[in-house]
């Protein structure tokens, strides 16, 4: 018995059936494919054009170290006295950008907390380095 299957129910046929014996379908007769042989081509490897250095950009975000020159510009200086002197009422939080902690502690400075709490975050801003300030509170430094 032959390999012939029917191309459209898969029953195996016997050799020289021109029709298949279960749905009819008309089966043509395989022609023995001949291949040429063809030489195996070398792969050619293409050696990679040399990386050019890019210009020095200030917008880039390779250059920037994670500070995005669309934040505003805050003095450190300003947030961390603001912070020591004015933290009850949350100053230097409006100061930073941060309306909603500004609101908080604005509604609760009545407790003392948001003074103890503005005291420590002014020693905090002025004893940090200049990249973790900007980083942290999302703005560029004069």
């Amino acid at each position: 018995m032959s390999n012939i299957t029917c191309p459209q129910c898969g029953a195996p046929l016997t050799a020289g059936v021109t029709e298949c014996k279960y749905c009819g379908e008309a089966i043509s007769v395989p022609q023995p494919i001949q291949q040429a042989v063809q030489p195996v081509q070398q792969p050619m490897y293409q050696q990679a054009p040399p990386v050019q250095p890019q210009p020095y950009n200030a917008f880039s975000p390779a250059f920037n170290d994670g500070i995005n020159p669309a934040w505003p510009i805050k003095s450190k200086v300003a947030a961390g006295l603001l912070a020591i002197f004015l933290g009850g009422l949350g100053i230097h939080k409006f100061y930073l950008g941060k309306t909603g902690m500004g609101i908080l502690y604005l509604v609760l400075c009545w407790t003392y907390i948001p003074a103890i709490v503005g005291f420590i975050e002014g020693i905090i801003y002025l004893t940090s380095n200049d990249h973790n300030f900007q980083v942290k509170n999302q703005v560029r430094l004069q």
